[in-house]
């Protein structure tokens, strides 16, 4: 193992590789087997449409048994090193483009008049070896790519879809040879049509995949390529492969931030719409955070860097779809299990079909011709793309709109949630509590500042609410000494030798406070007004009422009703009284809600809806909310929220606007179908056209540009997810 301590890994810990040489899915499927036959291997993943492997393994994982049991089957495989220059899946894909553009030139500006000399019938001598002269470099220099590969998976007694192409135009050249000593009908034009076209469908389908891997490039291109770095208070331009950790960065107004940090001079308004996908500008300070390829709209900023490089949000997000892309959709086993076995099978119906016609009394050539047309109509290349280019552009477009996928599986995965459960703070709300209410028979301020001084010492939202509240009033808190905090409920200190008790009145009254009547009407009151209210009590007594208030978000009631049009169940969880959330959930459209529920419980609750049969998708974003999206069926992490929330989920929303949750319940519901309309017409297409290839209705040269209109069809299909949401 030590000799690949310095490999590049994925998030599970898997080494990344570089395979070449494969064509189809079946190769994808033979390379993936040999993988995971090797001593050390735990497991293998091989990305047909990304020509990408992932190997996770134990000590004894060695890695040139891997290289040489790939090699023997015909493949070259070459592990990744974590700081090696690894070209992008776009530019591998517009290198292939440019081969295969002058391949299909070259060979379409020889077959051409071949076509016209066969479509004449000038069967003269002179007119059979100029055809014969032109069809030779097609089919053995522009289409060697075939009779290569299919000599390799020979060598290791295997076969692809580059053997059935091999095998098939060779078939039709050789016998063209032969019939041209003895005067029989010819067939160079079949062989150097079918390969011509086949270049054709390979320079179509690399341009295509291409596309549909480009979200990864506009991603890294929305970075900035230079910062302006304070050097002993001076700025100086550097490239942003420089910058570290601590710099001090200048940017001006219409610059790209140039990677993470926080505000330490200066106000502004940023666009964040390349992380978040929100349009609006958001306005930051000093100590607020502010992450790479954001826009500085208006003021002067200076940062200081805190993420560099890899650890950057733009980064991660990068990260994040890569592994998207690379994993594999439960759906793709169906197709992968029959890519294997599908060519050894093809080549035994194309024999059936040669030896059924000619011994019906068809001549050699009629029964030729049927066999080499079922050789050739049969490439399973659509089979094999049908899935990875749909999640390629599905999880790229999410990226593009605020949403990352975390695997392929999350698409089908989807399809199946019944209820969608909130947690309310950050997510229906903007979680950005004010004090709103102050109920007291006590001096305000004195109230206000016994109040604020406890409430300062805790880390609760609401908590910072009052104690903000109390300081927006010119009141100096004073310091809490004894603090306790009792989740859900409330806290307890002392002030200025006073025992202060803050929170819900289950609290005050297990601290024996005798809570009087006129507060327990008024928090009723206030929460029937959707405000969170607590009493204030000391001296054995509760001394008044706090309450504030969260603000819910514009587009909450509109992204529920846009969910129940999915046809899901939409539910609501929150620490807050019945009344305060029943106000809440009223307001928002909302009709199933689970009130006062203790922050460690929520996973409970997202199980008790599962016990229900139902399955459960669940959008949080605090610490707190890391075990109920662990527990979900599907958990969706809001991005503003913790490191650990976000970890824990499947989907990343990058803002808190709840429209983000059914933006990625539609996408991934419209990916799935993607899938499913890709695997149809693949698993049609060949279904349907064998039969009429080995009946003779099919002409090669019509079946080479059906095979290669078939790949470009799933992968274009693909490309219109990219629309999604236009």
């Amino acid at each position: 193992m030590a000799e690949i301590l310095t490999a590049k890994q994925a998030d599970d810990g898997s080494l990344i590789f570089d395979v070449e040489g494969m064509t189809c899915a079946s190769c994808a499927v033979r390379v993936e087997r040999v993988l995971n036959k090797q001593e050390g291997v735990e497991s293998a993943v091989v990305n047909f449409a990304g020509s990408e492997a992932r190997v996770r393994g134990g000590p004894d994982l060695d890695l040139s048994s891997i290289t040489n049991a790939v090699a023997k089957i015909g493949y070259e495989i070459h592990l990744v090193e974590e700081d090696e220059e690894r070209k992008s899946v776009v530019e591998r894909y517009d290198e292939e483009v440019g081969f295969q553009w002058r391949n299909f030139l070259a060979a379409a500006l020889l077959t051409l008049p071949v076509i016209i000399l066969a479509m004449t019938g000038r069967d003269t001598r002179w007119s059979l070896i100029v055809q014969w002269a032109l069809v030779t470099p097609v089919e053995f220099i522009f289409g060697w790519q075939f009779h290569q590969a299919a000599l390799k998976r020979i060598r290791s007694f295997g076969a692809n879809m580059d053997t059935l192409v091999s095998i098939g135009t060779l078939a039709a050249y050789s016998y063209s040879v032969w019939a041209f000593f003895h005067s029989q009908p010819v067939f160079f034009e079949t062989a150097g049509t079918i390969i011509t076209l086949i270049l054709l469908g390979r320079f179509f389908e690399a341009r295509a995949k291409g596309r549909a891997s480009a979200a990864i490039t506009k991603l890294l291109e929305l970075g900035a390529k230079q910062a302006r770095v304070l050097r002993n208070g001076e700025p100086v331009m550097v490239p942003i492969e420089e910058v570290r950790v601590g710099d001090l960065i200048l940017i001006k107004p219409g610059e790209k931030v140039p990677t993470d940090g926080a505000i330490e001079d200066g106000r502004s308004s940023l666009d964040e719409s390349m992380l978040t996908g929100e349009s609006v500008p958001i306005d930051k300070g000093p100590g607020d955070a502010v992450y790479g390829a954001t826009i500085n709209q208006q003021g002067l900023l200076t940062i200081r860097a805190n993420r560099v490089g890899s650890d950057t949000a733009l980064a991660q997000i990068v990260h994040l779809v890569e592994e998207a892309q690379a994993s594999k959709a439960p759906v793709q086993k169906l197709a992968d299990r029959i890519s294997g076995v599908f060519v050894p099978i093809v080549l035994v119906i194309a024999l059936a079909t040669f030896g059924a016609w000619y011994l019906i009394g068809s001549d050699f050539a009629q029964a030729l011709t049927a066999a080499v047309a079922v050789l050739i109509i049969a490439c399973p290349c659509a089979l094999g793309l049908a899935t990875p280019t749909a999640i390629m552009v599905g999880s790229g477009r999410g990226a593009e709109l605020g949403v990352i996928f975390k695997g392929a599986e999350i698409f089908e995965r989807s399809r199946a949630i019944q209820t969608i459960l909130f947690d309310k703070t950050g997510t229906l709300t903007r979680g950005m509590m004010s004090l709103s209410d102050i109920r007291t028979d006590e001096n305000e301020r004195r109230f206000l500042y016994l109040a604020g001084t406890i409430e300062a010492a805790s880390e609760h939202p609401v908590a910072r609410a009052v104690a903000l509240g109390a300081e927006e009033r010119d009141i100096d808190l004073g310091a809490t000494s004894d603090f306790e905090n009792f989740a859900g409920l409330g806290v307890r200190g002392t002030v200025d030798g006073v025992q202060v008790v803050v929170g819900k009145a289950k609290l005050l009254a297990d601290q024996g406070l005798l809570i009087p009547d006129r507060y327990l009407d008024e928090a009723a009151r206030l929460e029937t007004r959707g405000q969170t209210v607590f009493l204030v009590g000391w001296d054995a007594e509760a001394r008044g009422v706090l309450a504030v208030a969260d603000t819910l978000r514009a587009t909450a009631r509109p992204a529920v009703a846009a969910l129940k049009d999915l046809g899901v169940e939409v539910a609501m969880i929150t620490g807050d009284n019945h009344r305060t959330a029943a106000s809440i959930a009223a307001e928002i459209g909302i009709d199933q809600f689970v009130a006062e529920v203790m922050p460690g419980e929520k996973a409970d609750q997202v199980r008790q809806f599962q016990e229900q049969g139902k399955t459960v998708a669940f959008v949080g974003d605090g610490i707190n909310d890391a075990p109920a999206l662990t527990q979900a069926d599907l958990g969706m992490a809001v991005g503003t929220g913790t490191d650990v929330a976000i970890e824990a989920g499947d989907v990343i929303l990058m803002s808190g606007d709840p429209v983000l949750a059914e933006t990625a319940m539609k996408l991934a519901r419209a990916t799935f179908r993607t899938i499913k309309q890709n695997l149809f017409w693949a698993f049609f297409y060949n279904v349907a056209m064998i039969p009429l290839a080995a009946a003779g209705l099919l002409n090669p040269m019509f079946a080479a540009g059906a095979m290669a209109f078939s790949s470009v069809s799933v992968v274009t299909n693909s490309l219109r997810l990219r629309r999604f949401g236009l």
